[in-house]
C-alpha cells in the first residue's frame, strides 16, 4: 500500500469516527454504541500490541481490563469522586498488576503463556466475585457514577451528554493510538518485529528478549487499563464479567477478525463484533452461535481478516 492510500484511508477513518455520534441512529445505532467500539477497539488493540507485533497470546488481559474498571469504580465511589482520579487510579492498578505478573511469565512460550494469563486472569475474578462488601459481588460494583469534569475554565458535563463522552473517549483514544503507532514505528517497536518473526535469531543478535517482551506486555496492560476505565465510566457499573478470561476471548476474536498484523484491524474487528453482537442479540437468544459461525469463516477464507482482504485488493 503505497503512501499516499495511506493517508487516505487514515483521513477517511479519522472522518468516521469524529462523525461517528450524528450517522449511528441513521444505522440503527446510537451513541453509546459508537462509544462502545472505541472502548472495546481500544482493549483489542492494547492485546494486538502483544499479539500481533510481538507475537506473544495473553488469553488474560480481560484481568487488566477489568482491575482498571474496578480501579475507577472503587476509587470514585469509596475514595475520591473525581472522573480523572479514578481513570487513574484504575490504570496504574491494572497496570501494577501487568508488571508484577509479567514479570513472573515472561519466560514462558506459547499455550503455557496463555494458559497462565487465564489462571492468573480468573484468580482475580474469583476475587472480584466473592469480595461481596467491596466489590459487589455478582450483582457488581454499583452506587457510583462519572462525573462532570470541571477544568478550570470549563466545565464538561460527561454524565448527561453522552455526545461529549463520547469525543472524551476520542479524544483519549487517539492520543493512546498515536503513542502505540510511535512506539511501534521506534528502534523498540522494530525489535519487537524481529522476535516476532524469528526469536532464535534475536537472541543471537544479542536482544535482551525478555525484557522486551515484559515491557510489551507492561505497555500492553496500561492500555487494557485504561479502556477498562472508560468501560467501567461508560456504563457507571462493572461486575466480575469485566475480568473474565471470556472476554479475553473477545479481544483476541476483535483483533483476528480485523487483521491482527495491521495496526487499525483490531478497531475494525471491535466495530465488527459490537455492532453484529447488538444488531443479532436484539433479534434472538442465540447471538454467540451467529458470531461464533461469522468468525470461523473470516478465519478459514480470509485469514488476514477484514483489513487484509483490502491490502490484497490494493496489492493486486
Amino acid at each position: 500500500m503505497s503512501n499516499t492510500s495511506k493517508y487516505a484511508s487514515n483521513a477517511i477513518l479519522w472522518i468516521v469516527l469524529l462523525t461517528m455520534p450524528y450517522w449511528m441512529s441513521a444505522i440503527g445505532g446510537y451513541t453509546e454504541l459508537a462509544t462502545r467500539v472505541l472502548v472495546l477497539g481500544l482493549a483489542a488493540m492494547a492485546l494486538n500490541f502483544l499479539l500481533g507485533f510481538t507475537g506473544v497470546l495473553s488469553f488474560g488481559h480481560a484481568a487488566y481490563f477489568g482491575l482498571g474498571a474496578y480501579g475507577a469504580g472503587i476509587t470514585i465511589r469509596y475514595l475520591v469522586p473525581s472522573t480523572p482520579v479514578g481513570i487513574l487510579v484504575g490504570v496504574l492498578v491494572g497496570t501494577l498488576a501487568g508488571a508484577v505478573l509479567g514479570a513472573l511469565i515472561v519466560k514462558l512460550r506459547g499455550v503455557y503463556f496463555a494458559m497462565v494469563t487465564i489462571a492468573f486472569g480468573q484468580v482475580f475474578y474469583f476475587i472480584a466475585f466473592r469480595w461481596n462488601a467491596v466489590t459487589g459481588g455478582d450483582d457488581g460494583l454499583t452506587g457510583w457514577k462519572r462525573l462532570p469534569l470541571d477544568l478550570g475554565f470549563s466545565h464538561i458535563d460527561i454524565l448527561g451528554n453522552d455526545k461529549a463522552f463520547y469525543y472524551l473517549v476520542l479524544v483519549i483514544f487517539a492520543v493512546s493510538a498515536a503513542v502505540m503507532a510511535l512506539l511501534l514505528r521506534s528502534p523498540f517497536g522494530r525489535t519487537l518485529l524481529a522476535i516476532r518473526e524469528n526469536e532464535r535469531r534475536a537472541r543471537f543478535l544479542g536482544i535482551p528478549v525478555e525484557q522486551h517482551i515484559w515491557i510489551a506486555f507492561v505497555i500492553s496492560c496500561f492500555f487494557a487499563s485504561l479502556a477498562g476505565t472508560l468501560y467501567a465510566l461508560l456504563n457507571n457499573f462493572t461486575d466480575p464479567r469485566a475480568l473474565h478470561w471470556t472476554l479475553s476471548g473477545n479481544f483476541v476474536i476483535m483483533a483476528v477478525l480485523g487483521g491482527m498484523r495491521s495496526f487499525w484491524g483490531p478497531l475494525v474487528g471491535a466495530a465488527i463484533f459490537v455492532v453484529l453482537q447488538d444488531y443479532v442479540s436484539s433479534h434472538t437468544e442465540n447471538w454467540m452461535s451467529f458470531i461464533g459461525l461469522f468468525f470461523v469463516l473470516v478465519v478459514l477464507f480470509f485469514p488476514r481478516g477484514v483489513l487484509g482482504i483490502f491490502r490484497r485488493k490494493s496489492a493486486s
